[in-house]
């Protein structure tokens, strides 16, 4: 299927040479996207062919990503760089169903990809890129999980990383993988937005792939995760996705994938997209709430869920213009309402890092509002795994109520408190 590069403003839509590596447009600044024409593809043959792959035992076919190549940019199957991401599971949640007050909570854990972040599904297509390109550094600045994901794929495709990081800001666990991957990592700025604004000054100087979310490349992996959800339901919607808002890469991606799919006719009804962030570092949700036409970006954002700790969004418009398309909403949940989700999905056997948590928060306060109805049918995306951030939960721990036992007496004693 043919794919052109165009900037994504509506007012512009100027076509872009994607050898150029390009991530904004030259004539007006806006953000660029790759376009399809939906009318080189039955829906019949999509669908069967999405579902004859997951039989298949072809590298390509494993991955949750390029098993919806029809729905990517061309690429030389020889060049794709992949770990075999996606295909995550999305189990039923019931009793954080009914803790949020809504009729059903499917839950699409993105933690369980190759890296343990829903990253993967877009760094599989935007180093594929960097290898097409015949790039040889990629860099990114993270608060934690892009810098894992890049050093990863960097490593698999044989290229060297680079990753600026907020300095002591990110949790070590995700500084860990990146230095496992043999990634250059500094720390740099006090907050993301300040490593990201350091970042694009150095990228062109020293020639370095850009792999963040402004990258189109990133995006078009990213939208995948929408098709997964609704091929694991039939291809019917849910009322409501929920998911975190950080730099609004995944909100932007949905959008897109929602707007190439109904284009397609596979989509049976428009859910809406809801985008929760921290209280902290909400300025999306507040530009939102108020009707404003700009973003007012964060000096200082802060909240302890690290991975959306982000006060300037560079996919904002993008994220605008997808809530629009869906009738979205957004909510702000306090760090003490993320450690309560938190814990409430815990309780159910499904982990995640406290961003993630941030979804399931978010459902609950909107059902509270209104915006979401008691009868809804939602899906949840949890973004990162329960082990991506070990000193939250361990600061968090409720279990270490006093010394240690010394007799069993004490054992007895404790247990007993534990399970009153």
């Amino acid at each position: 299927m043919g794919s052109r590069l165009i900037c994504s403003e509506p007012s512009c839509g100027r076509e872009i040479d994607r050898g150029a590596a390009a991530t904004s447009c030259p004539e007006c600044g806006g953000l660029l996207e790759f376009v399809y024409d939906p009318s080189q593809l039955p829906p019949t043959h999509l669908v069967d062919s999405f579902r004859s792959r997951r039989a298949s035992g072809a590298a390509l076919d494993r991955s949750g990503v390029w098993r919806f190549r029809e729905l990517l940019p061309e690429f030389d199957e020889k060049g794709v760089v992949t770990l075999g991401e996606g295909g995550t599971p999305m189990p039923d949640a019931p009793r954080t169903a009914e803790w949020a007050g809504v009729a059903r909570l499917a839950i699409k854990h993105q933690g369980t990809n190759p890296t343990g972040s829903f990253k993967d599904l877009g760094m599989t297509v935007c180093l594929s890129e960097a290898v097409r390109l015949g790039r040889t550094v990629a860099a990114c600045a993270s608060t934690g999980n892009t810098s894992a994901s890049m050093a990863a794929y960097a490593a698999r495709a044989g290229l060297q990383a680079v990753v600026f990081v907020p300095r002591g800001s990110v949790s070590r666990a995700k500084l860990a993988q990146a230095e496992d991957f043999g990634a250059l990592v500094m720390d740099v700025g006090g907050n993301f937005d300040e490593a990201f604004a350091m970042l694009r000054k150095a990228a062109p100087e020293l020639d370095l792939y850009l792999v963040n979310s402004i990258n189109p490349l990133r995006l078009e992996g990213q939208k995948t995760l929408l098709f997964e959800i609704l091929e694991q339901r039939g291809w019917r919607a849910p009322d409501v996705i929920a998911l975190p808002g950080g730099n609004l890469g995944n909100c932007s991606a949905i959008g897109k994938g929602l707007r190439e799919l109904s284009a397609l006719g596979l989509l049976d009804r428009m859910p809406s997209l809801a985008v929760v962030q921290a209280e902290g570092a909400c300025p999306f949700h507040t530009m939102w709430r108020s009707g404003a036409s700009e973003l007012v970006p964060l000096a200082a954002p802060e909240t302890r869920a690290t991975a959306i700790r982000i006060g300037s969004p560079a996919n904002w418009r993008r994220a605008r213009r997808a809530l629009e398309l869906t009738d979205g909403m957004t909510a702000a949940v306090s760090d003490e309402e993320i450690q309560l989700a938190k814990r409430q999905l815990a309780s159910e056997g499904i982990g995640c890092e406290p961003a993630s948590a941030a979804a399931v928060a978010g459902v609950r306060q909107l059902r509270a509002s209104g915006l979401i109805s008691s009868g809804a049918d939602v899906v949840a995306v949890l973004t990162g795994h329960q082990l991506k951030d070990t000193d939250y939960i361990l600061e968090s721990a409720v279990s270490g109520d006093g010394p240690e036992p010394s007799s069993r007496r004490a054992v007895r004693e404790r247990l007993a408190r534990w399970l009153a």
